[in-house]
């Protein structure tokens, strides 16, 4: 069997080419599972984000980079994090880089961004006209400072360390003075205070939107929580996971080629009646932090509605990575307070990123594939579409870039810069194509994994990703849940990826050489 690399020289709608230059919303959820909101198959209340899906487009195979940073790099520059000194830790700057929001300063856009970053610079000195939002990876929902009078010491991994910016001025710790800070009710509060201060309504506006939510801590108001407790406890792992998949199916975002690989939880019954109570609990806040989220996607939608926006704003929603099973565990308050820090653990993320197998910092379709909804109803006409499409966040400069019609420079600040890695979408928007040109890559920490065509090699078994650990191989086109290991039988298709690979490896660290 050959290995094969699509390509395609589609000719776009001309209508797509002929709208005014749109604004451009981008909202990025934290540790979300493919499967945790209802236009992916959910239970938990997601009704603007199923509207948005319902009047746009669904994507089933789109990627980030399995972890927070790399993959916020990725998104914001166009470039793989190893490009951009992001791809091993946080405490680094996005080098040999422009970001979205500096290319489309080129293109007359005000540019604004609220929420989560995850890495040295302040994004306000990166092309945003207004920033407000945690600099650092992750935080107490209710308060990231120090306790106020009359409160309960905030739970944190890391007291007074978290640094917040907003706009130049950077913070360390912030201490909010309104008792009713909540990161997703304020991050929409002053996105929406962003919008409604865009001064010239013919100057398009590019507005980043990077929640904190659902990441740990698992903390939510009590009467978001007071929706889904209980709603678990019978029911539990295997149960919501299979009431997911069904509606997977019904929806048509998975076929026989989406098999429901063996489950990674435990069953239920061998959890005892506590410890059933802790994990409804858990997942409870869970759902409730992503309930908020999706009620605040409907305030910002409504104000571009108000300003008869909506029609010419594209709307990307995605997460970062799939949910996670890292388990962190600080303080004795309620699950769900603000004195309290916790995960939602190995079993429920399993759930989370249904039908895929693992979760965040792995390679395989649970830790990379997200869910994107695209909404553009002066591009999108066939509401409701689903497309097989395999994308990644490199493909959103590209995107910004060909709708804008801004510049993207050879140099910036002096420095020759990369050009970015992604192709756009635009003509995928208008249903122009369904394939891909060229490869696409992952790696972090023990997870690597390239993809050709219908063709995905991974591995997590080194320890040492300058060496080369048991590959695995998987046809895509049959197999989505990589659930039928190929290795054996295609050994020469594996010799061509892992070739492919390596060449990669070296063209974005060329100073680390090859084994």
């Amino acid at each position: 069997m050959a290995l094969i690399f699509f390509s395609f020289a589609p000719t776009l709608k001309a209508v797509a080419r002929d709208v005014q230059k749109p604004n451009i919303l981008i909202i990025l959820a934290d540790d979300l599972g493919w499967s945790d909101i209802s236009p992916y198959g959910g239970e938990i209340a997601t009704p603007n984000l199923h509207d948005l899906a319902d009047n746009g487009l669904k994507f089933t195979q789109f990627h980030n980079t399995s972890k927070c940073f790399p993959s916020r790099a990725s998104l914001l520059t166009g470039l793989y994090a190893q490009q951009v000194g992001m791809s091993e830790s946080p405490n680094s700057y996005l080098e040999n880089s422009i970001t979205l929001a500096e290319v489309l300063k080129s293109a007359g856009y005000s540019t604004y961004m609220v929420g989560k970053h995850h890495g040295l610079e302040n994004p306000f000195d990166r092309g945003f006209d207004r920033y407000f939002g945690l600099r650092d990876g992750a935080t107490n929902h209710f308060n990231p400072g120090l306790p106020r009078q009359g409160e309960a010491v905030p739970a944190q991994k890391r007291p007074g360390e978290r640094i917040w910016c907003i706009d130049e001025d950077c913070l360390q710790p912030y201490t909010p003075t309104s008792m009713n800070f909540y990161s997703t009710d304020t991050y929409t509060d002053k996105a929406l205070e962003y919008l409604r201060t865009h001064k010239d309504s013919e100057t398009p506006f590019f507005l980043y939107i990077s929640y904190q939510a659902p990441h740990d801590p698992l903390q939510a108001w009590p009467s978001d929580i007071a929706k889904y407790k209980g709603r678990y406890k019978d029911v539990g792992y295997e149960q919501t996971a299979r009431a997911r998949y069904e509606r997977q199916k019904k929806l048509g975002l998975v076929n026989h080629t989406f098999k429901l690989p063996e489950p990674e939880y435990q069953p239920w019954d061998s959890l005892s009646s506590s410890d059933r109570l802790i994990e409804d609990q858990k997942m409870a806040v869970y759902a409730a932090m992503i309930d908020r989220m999706d009620h605040n996607i409907g305030r910002v939608v409504s104000e571009l509605k108000s300003k008869e926006q909506l029609d010419n704003t594209l709307i990307l929603f995605a997460s970062d990575n799939g949910a996670s099973a890292e388990v962190v565990e600080v303080g004795n308050g309620d699950i769900g307070a603000i004195d309290r820090w916790t995960s939602l653990g190995r079993n429920w993320a399993s759930v989370s990123n249904t039908p895929f197998r693992y979760y965040k910092n792995h390679s395989y379709q649970g830790g990379i594939n997200t869910p994107l909804i695209a909404h553009w109803p002066d591009v999108i006409f066939d509401g409701g579409r689903v497309t097989e499409y395999v994308g990644h966040f490199v493909d959103i400069m590209a995107t910004v870039v060909d709708i804008s019609s801004a510049h993207y420079p050879q140099k910036f600040n002096g420095q020759k810069i990369p050009t970015y890695e992604g192709t756009s979408l635009l003509s995928v928007f208008a249903g122009e194509t369904e394939n891909r040109v060229g490869p696409l890559f992952w790696e972090w920490r023990t997870g690597k994994a390239v993809r050709v065509g219908n063709w995905k090699l991974v591995s997590s078994s080194s320890e040492d990703l300058r060496k080369d650990g048991k590959w695995e191989l998987y046809d895509m086109l049959v197999d989505k849940t990589e659930t039928t290991d190929l290795a054996s039988k295609f050994p020469t298709i594996v010799n061509e990826l892992v070739q492919a690979y390596q060449t990669w490896r070296l063209r974005m660290r060329p100073e680390n050489g090859l084994d």
